[in-house]
């Protein structure tokens, strides 16, 4: 015997994504508000991009974007943004947990900033964030999503500090499902050859890395966005995974 269920719909619904204003953040940010929800859009420096990825959204939907600043490091001002959001609209049912900090630290010269850089924003601000706002995310049988990556199970070369954050970010995922279930569920995606770095990357190595895909392109921000929004539409009983978006990429050669 099989049972139906209504189509999920996220009107009204309202979600919170770090790291918003641009990349992949904001295209996350553009496909939830395209399937009704409405979106607080956190940011850490980029306000003007910010600002104009709100007044674009609401000239589509009135007052159903808004931003919120916070250096995410700081865990006081991440409490204070957690108690904020769900004022804007009363509510909160998604955290998208996609702001993150990228670059290389190979093994020599690795320092304690290195450290709190980069496990500071892949990993300790999705813990307490998760944390500070669990108590909205149960009140509307909500959920988690990370963004996670596929080098938190094969670690790129001369990022060691990265890998391990994100690795991290992957057992706090399934950490987190445990906890907050059964009214919260928490995933992750894990993107593979979606964006190239915001420094330079050399023609030959993005073309060996598409080469290592099994569909042989490079992917779109979109693709992650959908997967977000599968997860958070489509997934009732999926928690505790990583969906996995790379195009094959993991496969290996």
């Amino acid at each position: 015997m099989t049972m139906e269920h209504a189509p999920n719909t996220l009107d009204g619904r309202v979600a919170l994504i770090t790291g918003a204003a641009h990349r992949i953040g904001a295209a996350i940010a553009r496909t939830l508000h395209a399937a009704g929800m409405n979106v607080v859009l956190h940011y850490r420096s980029s306000q003007a991009e910010a600002q104009a990825l709100r007044d674009a959204l609401n000239a589509l939907r009135p007052a159903s974007a808004a931003c919120l600043q916070c250096e995410l490091h700081d865990t006081s001002a991440l409490e204070q943004m957690a108690k904020e959001a769900p004022q804007i609209w009363q509510r909160l049912d998604v955290l998208v947990n996609n702001a993150s900090s990228f670059h290389a630290t190979p093994m020599g010269g690795i320092t304690e900033a290195h450290w709190e850089e980069l496990v500071g924003s892949n990993l300790k601000a999705p813990l307490f964030l998760s944390q500070a706002l669990a108590v909205n995310l149960r009140a509307q049988q909500g959920c988690i999503v990370n963004i996670a990556d596929i080098h938190a199970e094969r670690p790129l070369k001369n990022h060691t500090v990265y890998s391990i954050a994100k690795a991290g970010l992957v057992m706090l995922t399934r950490s987190l499902a445990r906890e907050l279930g059964p009214e919260v569920r928490v995933n992750a995606v894990a993107p593979g050859a979606i964006l190239w770095p915001e420094t330079d990357l050399e023609t030959r190595i993005r073309q060996d890395i598409i080469a290592a895909t099994a569909l042989k392109r490079q992917g779109h921000p979109r693709d992650i966005a959908r997967a977000v929004l599968f997860l958070i539409c489509d997934a009732d009983y999926i928690s505790g995974e990583v969906l996995t978006v790379d195009g094959g990429r993991s496969l290996g050669n």
